[in-house]
């Protein structure tokens, strides 16, 4: 039975790719890190392994005692535990120490590259569940307005050009203006602090002018490296959106996964958000 290694982040993301692999016959090795993924994935998974996120060596030294000569990275590891007290091992400090810039992709590149040295290959992170990846087009009951596609329209293009810098993926547009944009706190952070920026303007100004409701836009990079980061929107952001106020997501057709599949439609309907993909 082919063998796969699973570094397990936060989410539901590491599950997902779990049971896909099972059902393709492969036995799983999971690697837990200590500070993002869920502890119910040792009722899921017979061989887990927990360690720390700074713990490199203690990886690469489990999956060479497991066999396994492939990987997949699946599931959020925050960006701002790079800047935790976490204290890397001398491999990881290594890697740290050779980087100019400490953003997601010059990062978890450089620890892809010491796997790969080590005999590692990282697959890409939806091999398993290219199912789950957005269709293009309208995705959910309620069709965009047309003050929401003018967002859209500016949103992706704010996002892209910010993508390109690897300073995050998803911005949030209110009648044509940038509300916020992501950067290490993640994408439901960003949408609820975009929710409250909103409401603390509604709340000092003319309601009349500032009730604008939220246009979330989530792309891919241009250049994204899928081994290892690739856009996930789910449930939970729809539920964020709804508390925030906002009435419509956009997404990039093929590159962003929808890790909740249909339930993530079904809640956007129930909550009147609309959701397109292009």
């Amino acid at each position: 039975m082919p063998r796969l290694g699973l570094i397990a982040g936060n989410g539901r993301f590491p599950f997902l790719v779990l049971n896909a692999a099972r059902a393709r016959g492969m036995d799983v090795v999971v690697a837990a890190i200590k500070e993002e993924t869920f502890p119910e994935i040792e009722k899921e998974c017979a061989t887990v392994h927990w360690m720390s996120l700074g713990e490199l060596s203690k990886l690469i030294d489990t999956f060479h005692r497991e066999g396994i000569t492939q990987a997949v990275m699946a599931g959020q590891v925050k960006h701002k535990q790079i800047f935790s007290s976490i204290r890397p091992d001398w491999k990881l400090a290594k890697v740290l120490l050779s980087l100019t810039t400490r953003n997601t992709d010059s990062l978890i590149g450089a620890v892809a590259k010491v796997l790969a040295d080590e005999g590692i290959t990282l697959l890409n992170s939806t091999e398993l569940l290219e199912p789950l990846l957005a269709k293009p087009g309208m995705l959910t009951r309620r069709q965009p307005t047309e003050q929401e596609r003018w967002d859209i329209a500016y949103g992706r293009d704010v996002a892209r050009h910010l993508a390109q810098y690897d300073i995050g993926q998803t911005v949030v547009i209110a009648g044509s203006a940038c509300v916020a944009v992501e950067a290490m706190e993640g994408t439901d952070e960003t949408i609820a602090r975009a929710g409250h920026i909103m409401s603390t303007l509604k709340s000092e100004g003319d309601p009349s002018t500032l009730a604008r409701d939220l246009v979330v836009i989530k792309v891919a990079k241009p250049k994204q490296d899928v081994r290892f980061d690739v856009p996930v929107v789910g449930v939970k952001t729809i539920e964020t959106m709804k508390a925030a106020g906002a009435t419509c997501l956009a997404l990039d057709a093929g590159r962003c996964l929808v890790i909740d599949g249909d339930a993530v439609f079904r809640a956007a309907d129930e909550s009147d958000i609309a959701i397109v993909a292009d």
